[in-house]
This record gives structure tokens, sequence and C-alpha cells, in this order.
């Protein structure tokens, strides 16, 4: 089985915030992510945290909208190429990118922490023994 990241390790690797990493996968499908009902939190396979990194790097980088990005971003994933237009080709080293992705990862779990989840335990009342 894959492993699983949080939100809050893709957001760390990624070096982006958690709130954007929520919002895109919100409002996208992306390949890779299994969410379920609320109050469940979302599991991000290597393969979604790659097309999410891509997803970042085209945002940021030629001001793209999101939903724009995720379906250039998923195209360059698998094929290391995107037809932006008729005249314009995004090319993208796939081995490298997933080298440097696997090191951000390796290095996010270790530093990242892992979420609370439920209830928090009950006080102890006063005067109680």
């Amino acid at each position: 089985m894959a492993r699983g990241y949080t939100v809050a390790t893709i957001a760390l690797a990624l070096d982006i915030s958690a709130k954007w990493v929520d919002n895109v996968l919100s409002h996208q499908t992306i390949p890779g992510v299994t969410q379920s009902r609320q109050g469940v939190p979302r599991r991000i396979s290597f393969e979604g945290a790659f097309v999410l990194w891509v997803v970042s790097r085209l945002s940021e980088s030629l001001r793209i909208p999101a939903d724009l990005a995720v379906s250039g971003a998923q195209a360059l994933a698998q094929t290391g190429s995107w037809e932006a237009g008729a005249w314009l080709t995004v090319s993208l080293d796939l081995a490298t990118a997933m080298n440097e992705l696997q090191s951000r990862l390796a290095y996010a779990v270790e530093a990242a922490p892992m979420p609370k989840r439920g209830r928090p335990p009950a006080k102890a009342k006063r005067g109680a023994d």
C-alpha cells in the first residue's frame, strides 16, 4: 500500500500554506487524493503531492488560475509535457522533479506535526477524589 501524506505534511514539503492546499483539494479533483466524510483527514499519495506541487509552481510562476493549472499539472505529471496552446508547450524534467519532491517529503514527514483528532481529554473536577 502506498504511503498517504497529510495536508500539513504536503504544505510543509511544498513550502505553501495548508489553507491553499485545502482550498485546491476542496475545489479541484486531483488523482491520488482520498477524501471521505467530514472530520476524516484527507490522505494524499505521492502522485497527488506531485500534481499539487506542479499546480503551485504553475500558479506562482505563470500566474495562471488553479483550475487551469490542475489540468496542466496532470499532463505534466504523466508525460512531462503540456500543450498549453497551438504554439506553446510547457515541459518538465520528471526524474529531477520527482527526486526533489521525494527529498522534500522525507524531511516534511519528520518535521510536520501529527494533527490531534477527536475530543480533548476531560479535565479533572476540583475537589473530586
